[in-house]
């Protein structure tokens, strides 16, 4: 048995009910001995004081429950967003906030290529640069002796030149869902979901989920989410062959490795009953640093790509009513099969058609075969009306939003897709705790950056880059807010006995901050410098 060590800190947010805050917290083997005043570890023996932390404020280590373990590797690739990013060594890459902007920056990357290579660049947003919609004939004035190919934000979009589309066979006669066309019917570059997207992707060899399959990949998003004081995170969607469960066991197994990961089964493409028996076996390959088991489906796309699923009256600009990634009775199927095998499932649902169809599922499942403490949790679930969350509440499902969407897109969703009144209700983390909706919030990174603070001070100020309030009466309480991206997030991963609060018994996980966030005005919450985490005992400076 290892010995006892005592941090002093200039508070300690526990997010325990019965010690909400302390100043000393006691760790040995990796986990939280004791927590109080200086003397809490002394009825367990002799101990060590370390006082690294004294001017510090520790919480529990923050946790990302919907994010992606790409988001490391994605900056192998040129960076084409709108808005200003840090990449995970801290460096700072200007966005691009015009057509012109962005074609400069891919023939500044094309110049550093080899001959032939494919161009792909990511981060891209057309909804920002509403005057003129990215196309084919852009890309083409870049390169076209090769593919050019530029992934937008959202990740359900990509937009291509002419030889990258030939490349993947697309022309005037191609008959597939999600191929953008001129009003000649020719193919104008843009590809909206994931079946027009995979076969130009499959013959580029653009294996995003792949891309994070390395040991640096793996540290790269590891970096990220340290240096924002995420402990655990999700890698919510992955395929999880033999090899890559060995590589992150590897990889997590490793005192140096600052975060834990919960990686989700991706269950589009396989059968119901493929996914359940895999599940089985995954479950018991689990370590204290890898934690499988839990499955993510997909209904729809993404609401500012205009591919999420809506309920009347659909998009104020009058696009077609989205693409469904899983058609509601497949989604069904899905859903009843995976519900009666104990199996947790995480459903992206973006509109609040999709939102509907997936609450459709559950009842059925629940009423075919009734489960307690399921934890099923409807992801991003970004439209949701107060009758869908009194649903959600009667099925006890909960639910995790996407309040960094309410900054960086909000004013558009003001604007252009939804309108001012449902734009009003957007990540609606209000009705969602007045229903009593188990609550998390997320970055969905590499969508948005990871950054929890961030995401906390979206849901309790809800402001816009314009200065716009949107919707006052969702606001939520500092409090509320850093309840959702600690003991919120852990439970939605059922992972709550372990993580999320500073409790005797629980893994010694920390987000180490500069200022105490309860106590700076909301405006500022944001603004709270992160010094670094511990994980297990074992310290991450940034």
């Amino acid at each position: 048995m290892s010995r006892t060590t005592v941090y002093a800190a200039r508070k300690i947010i526990t997010m325990d009910p019965t010690l909400p805050e302390a100043t000393h917290v006691a760790v040995r083997d990796g986990r939280i001995l004791a927590v109080g005043g200086a003397g809490c570890a002394a009825p367990w023996g002799e101990f060590d004081r370390d006082d690294r932390y004294r001017d510090a404020v520790l919480m529990p280590g923050f946790v990302e429950g919907h994010a992606h373990m790409m988001a490391g590797a994605m900056w192998n690739y040129t960076y084409a967003g709108y808005q200003d990013r840090i990449d995970p060594d801290g460096r700072r890459w200007e966005g691009l906030t015009d057509i012109a902007g962005v074609m400069a920056g891919l023939k500044r990357a094309l110049a550093g290529l080899p001959a032939g290579k494919p161009l792909i660049a990511w981060g891209f947003d057309p909804i920002f640069l509403p005057s003129e919609r990215l196309n084919r004939r852009h890309l083409d004035e870049v390169a076209t002796d090769r593919p050019v190919v530029v992934l937008h934000s959202n990740f359900h979009l990509m937009t291509a030149n002419s030889a990258a589309l030939t490349v993947a066979g697309y022309n005037r006669d191609t008959n597939a869902v999600g191929v953008a066309r001129f009003e000649d019917g020719e193919p104008n570059g843009e590809l909206q979901e994931m079946a027009a997207m995979f076969p130009l992707m499959r013959r580029l060899g653009m294996d995003l989920r792949g891309m994070a399959r390395t040991e640096g990949a793996m540290r790269s998003f590891a970096r990220t989410a340290m240096r924002v004081g995420v402990t655990t995170s999700t890698d919510l969607m992955s395929e999880l062959p033999d090899e890559d469960i060995a590589g992150l066991t590897a990889a997590t197994g490793r005192d140096d490795f600052p975060l834990r990961l919960v990686p989700a089964l991706a269950g589009v493409a396989r059968s119901p009953e493929a996914v359940a028996a895999r599940v089985a076996e995954l479950r018991g390959r689990s370590t204290d640093k890898l934690r499988l088991g839990a499955v993510k489906l997909m209904a729809d796309g993404s609401i500012q790509g205009y591919t999420g699923r809506l309920k009347w009256p659909g998009y104020v600009t009058g696009h077609p009513n989205g693409i469904w990634n899983t058609a509601p009775d497949q989604l069904r199927e899905q859903i009843v099969h995976l519900h009666r095998e104990g199996v947790q499932m995480h459903i992206h649902v973006n509109g609040d058609e999709a939102s509907e169809a997936a609450l459709d599922a559950l009842e059925e499942a629940q009423a075919r075969h009734p489960r307690l403490d399921h934890r099923h949790t409807l992801q991003h679930c970004q439209m949701a009306d107060e009758a869908q969350f009194r649903r959600m509440a009667a099925l006890g499902a909960c639910v995790n939003l996407f309040a960094n969407h309410i900054w960086y897109f909000g004013d558009q969703h003001y604007e252009r897709t939804v309108g001012p009144e449902r734009a009003m209700r957007l990540n609606a983390c209000a009705s969602a705790l007045r229903h009593g909706v188990p609550l998390a919030i997320h970055s969905d990174a590499p969508v948005t950056p990871m950054g929890p603070l961030h995401v906390a001070w979206c849901a309790a100020n809800r402001l816009t880059p314009s200065g716009r309030v949107l919707g006052e009466a969702q606001r939520i309480p500092v409090a509320a807010a850093l309840h959702a991206i600690t003991l919120g997030a852990a439970y939605t991963l059922k992972l709550d006995g372990e993580i999320g609060s500073v409790e005797v018994g629980k893994k010694a996980d920390f987000a180490v901050l500069g200022e105490d966030p309860v106590s700076v005005p909301a405006a500022q919450l944001r603004d709270v410098p992160v010094l670094g985490t511990i994980v297990g005992g074992h310290h991450f400076p940034v």
